[in-house]
């Protein structure tokens, strides 16, 4: 194998044009310069310099040895600035596991975001729910994961994960337009509706294991009933689409719902067409057929968790500080 330190000598040589010359600028004696160039000389198996009255001058092979040489010292060189850059949090390469709603609510604001804050950091994005973010997390297959409170999750103690909360955003009852309960009741938060209310009902909803299936189920436990699950999806426009169609009624979180363009309808917090609420009107599918109620209670509580002892990382500091200033802003609730 060829000693990198040997190729420096020889750009230096060749550079310098006498062994003297290039020892000095490599703070060498002309004795050390020339036992490399010998060693080099066998590694490689070939002449690479000829003497004249001059100094020294390449072989043939020695100028196609000079060209790998400053192909490999660019590449040492490039190597040691981006360690220099990840030592320092300038550079590298994070994987964050994270919920789609997450990715939409705080995760891509972040990455653009650190797009001017932290140029040299690049972020690679997995879609995993909330409880297999943790899981990908603990087997080093992500860096970061962003996930959902549920029950069996490991707690803030755990000594394998640091934990820190991002936001707790409430659930909203989606109810089919000509539902009983679908016209509200006056301004909040007497529009509200008990979930005491639904017991009879048909649910839709993500399917068991989703910690949204348990904070639904829980919530409904809570109300004195256990809901009927007759239609799972996890893809919450689905679930939207499917209560319009009349199959049921559901819970969806709210940030979830700011995705979605529901025409004519109040979404507590968001903006739509001809509709007077305070909030902002963000693109989406149009649901037609829904309508949307608060329902005190539930929330879905969401969380950032790195390795225990990976909270002080250079590449995750920035990113762990740009993420809690983006759900600091969210207003959720």
């Amino acid at each position: 194998m060829i000693d990198t330190r040997r190729l420096r000598t020889l750009r230096a040589v060749a550079d310098h044009g006498t062994v003297t010359a290039a020892a000095a600028a490599l703070h060498l004696t002309p004795s050390a310069v020339s036992q490399q160039l010998g060693a080099l000389e066998h590694e490689v198996g070939h002449r690479l310099f000829t003497r004249d009255a001059r100094g020294v001058r390449l072989t043939a092979v020695g100028q196609i040895m000079l060209t790998h040489a400053n192909e490999v010292l660019a590449q040492l060189e490039r190597a040691e600035a981006e360690v220099a850059a990840y030592s320092t949090g300038a550079a590298g390469e994070v994987t964050v596991a994270c919920f789609a709603t997450a990715i939409s609510a705080v995760l891509s604001p972040a990455i653009t975001a650190l797009r001017t804050g932290s140029p040299g950091l690049r972020i690679r994005v997995l879609d995993a729910e909330g409880d297999h973010s943790l899981t990908m997390l603990l087997d080093d297959r992500a860096d970061l994961a962003i996930a959902v409170e549920y029950r069996g999750a490991p707690d803030a103690a755990d000594p394998r994960l640091h934990r820190s909360a991002l936001y707790a955003e409430p659930f909203d009852l989606v109810l089919p337009q000509d539902h009983p309960l679908a016209s509200a009741g006056g301004p909040p938060p007497a529009d509200a509706v008990r979930l005491g209310e639904l017991a009879g009902e048909t649910w839709i909803g993500p399917y068991p294991g989703n910690p949204v299936h348990d904070v639904i189920t829980f919530a409904c436990e809570q109300a004195g009933f256990s809901p009927n699950f007759a239609h799972c999806s996890d893809d919450f426009r689905a679930v939207v689409a499917l209560v319009g169609a009349g199959a049921g009624v559901a819970l969806v979180p709210r940030l979830a719902l700011r995705d979605m363009v529901l025409p004519g309808v109040a979404v507590p917090g968001v903006a739509v067409p001809g509709v007077a609420v305070s909030g902002v009107a963000l693109p989406g599918v149009a649901v037609p057929g829904v309508a949307v109620r608060r329902a005190p209670g539930p929330e879905r509580r969401v969380f950032a968790a790195v390795r225990r002892g990976a909270e002080a990382h250079p590449l995750l500091r920035p990113l762990l500080g740009t993420l809690h200033t983006i759900a600091d802003s969210l207003g959720a609730g």
